[in-house]
């Protein structure tokens, strides 16, 4: 699919066996990004393990990444890409359904997430919205989007385009992965 290396970046809880990231690490060779805590996610220290790991590997240089990001990943590469020195080891980045952390009906684990960054990527991204999110409204995440400098795609109702959604190895989303690194 592409010679960049794949990075997986889970959301809060990480991604179950169900979830097409954890498929597309055996399926494409893709790595994940473990954090130290799943349960209660520090913008800070997420930001710092992702910096570790692109920092860590020496293919980067030469082949930038590609971040696969979901659910609250797609806030980390958001609040890293803003803050790191390492944003030349990244390609591109696939977000996908970012949740609208700022609405008063979040859960306290992800306050510590608020207020959303919205500084543009250094680098092509596409973001996947579902019209049936229970996390963000379609509007909200076309509006994180507009703010990241990211292409939107609008999927239908997928729920939050998880485990729970059904999708097995999501060959749209493989799709989705192949025309960004066409672009990126």
């Amino acid at each position: 699919m592409t010679t960049s290396p794949l990075f997986i970046l889970p959301g809060w809880q990480n991604s179950g066996p169900a979830h097409w990231q954890s498929s597309w690490e055996t399926l494409l060779g893709a790595q994940r990004v473990e954090q130290n805590d799943w349960l209660w996610p520090l913008r800070g220290d997420w930001m710092a393990r992702l910096d570790e790991v692109l920092a860590d590997d020496a293919r980067l240089v030469e082949r930038p990444a590609v971040l696969v990001a979901h659910s609250l990943g797609c806030h980390l590469v958001a609040a890293w890409a803003a803050h790191s020195r390492l944003v030349a080891r990244v390609r591109g980045a696939l977000l996908v359904a970012p949740p609208d952390v700022e609405r008063v009906d979040m859960p306290p684990q992800v306050h510590g997430w608020r207020p959303i960054v919205r500084s543009r990527l250094p680098f092509p991204a596409t973001l996947v919205i579902s019209s049936d999110d229970p996390y963000a409204e379609p509007e909200r995440a076309a509006e994180m989007a507009e703010a990241w400098g990211a292409a939107p795609v609008f999927v239908g109702a997928c729920g939050h385009i998880n485990g729970d959604s059904g999708l097995g190895d999501w060959p749209a989303g493989q799709a989705l992965l192949r025309a960004l690194c066409d672009e990126a």
